[in-house]
């Protein structure tokens, strides 16, 4: 089975507010643009995945990451991140004639292709399923396989809410990078120890000593 990921992405300035008390205001959106360029390459590498399509009304980003190889979609609801989801995930199913359609965070830096295809070998057993981020709380990637709605729950608690609407968590041992978001300073570091994308690397080199 091969698999259409919808990644979603909020305008740069908005990005990773998260990050705010680890990296300074100007160099976040260069820093979310790094992450999301290094995880969209990834993806692209991966056997299992046909293709990317992004989901953000950011021109910037929609345009640096078409250069990857990413289709873009505008997001019409503007309604937060689930119903850009939704959205993707509709306009990929017209478009596709119902291909199985994966939601994958655009903040996973150190995503290797062989471990994304190791989660998306496992996702395709099963109608809908999802993978917890590394903290244990939230979700990195839902997958719905052909036909299937997607029905995401993203945000505070997501693991818990994925799990309540019926999807399977997938528990694969050795799938570090597909779970390493990064929300945080501690989750920058983590993903940095992990060994991330070319972008980030070169983004992350020019953050002053102490926000690295």
């Amino acid at each position: 089975m091969q698999w259409t990921l919808v990644v979603p992405l909020k305008p740069l300035p908005q990005a990773k507010s998260r990050l705010a008390d680890t990296v300074d205001d100007g160099l976040r959106p260069g820093l979310a643009l790094a992450f999301a360029q290094d995880t969209v390459a990834a993806a692209l590498g991966c056997p299992a995945v046909r293709d990317v399509v992004v989901v953000t009304n950011d021109a910037l980003a929609a345009r640096e990451l078409a250069a990857l190889g990413a289709g873009t979609v505008p997001d019409l609801p503007r309604a937060g991140l689930n119903a850009a989801l939704v959205h993707g995930a509709t306009v990929v199913g017209a478009a596709r004639r119902a291909a199985s359609v994966a939601a994958l965070n655009a903040d996973l830096p150190a995503l290797r292709p062989a471990e994304l295809a190791r989660v998306l070998d496992a996702a395709a057993r099963f109608p809908r399923s999802f993978l917890a981020d590394s903290a244990g709380r939230g979700t990195t990637l839902l997958a719905a396989s052909r036909g299937r709605e997607l029905r995401p729950r993203f945000g505070v608690g997501s693991r818990a809410l994925h799990r309540a609407s019926g999807a399977v968590e997938l528990t694969l041992d050795a799938v570090d990078s597909v779970r390493q978001d990064v929300d945080t300073g501690g989750d920058l570091r983590a993903a940095l120890a992990l060994g991330v994308g070319p972008r980030t690397a070169a983004a992350a080199a020019r953050l002053p000593a102490g926000q690295q």
